[in-house]
């Protein structure tokens, strides 16, 4: 769920920035926030890189760990880092597969902030000696924007 607020002169309509907030029990009870893009008459890239994210697998019950980096071109909104921390920490508690993490988080970031474009890389470590990597991305990137390589090595064991 989004949260944006009317502004209150001199109250910002953010809950979560500045306040003792606990970790959420489930990614369906974070809660998201958005603040308006300075420059949304700009296109650029932001990034988020999460190195130490982390779901339970569905069936075992045992922890799966992932790097994320999610790439944005944003429109008239930017995610709050704060809520979208709590988000992402919300998963650890939570069962789902590699893929439904990495699409569902995707999928919710792009319903929020309406981005002109947005990728997600999910670089799952390997589990039964297999390392699964998901990709998702929404829109079309704008002409000329630079994107970068997402910085995460294929995995390669031992090789």
């Amino acid at each position: 769920m989004a949260r944006t607020s009317k502004k209150t002169p001199g109250k910002s309509p953010l809950t979560q920035l500045g306040a003792n907030v606990a970790i959420p029990a489930s990614p369906d009870k974070a809660e998201l926030e958005r603040v308006p893009n300075p420059h949304a008459d700009t296109n650029y890239v932001a990034r988020f890189t999460v190195p130490e994210f982390t779901s339970i697998c569905p069936v075992t019950g045992q922890p799966d760990f992932a790097h994320l980096v999610i790439d944005y071109v944003p429109g008239k909104w930017l995610v709050e880092s704060k809520s979208l921390k709590l988000y992402l920490q919300s998963f650890r508690n939570h069962g789902a597969f590699h893929e439904d993490c990495t699409v569902a988080i995707g999928k919710r970031l792009a319903k929020l902030l309406a981005p002109r474009w947005l990728r997600i890389g999910g670089y799952w470590y390997p589990r039964g000696g297999i390392p699964i990597d998901v990709f998702w991305q929404t829109g079309k990137l704008p002409a000329g924007v630079w994107i970068p390589d997402q910085g995460v090595a294929s995995y390669r064991g031992r090789g």
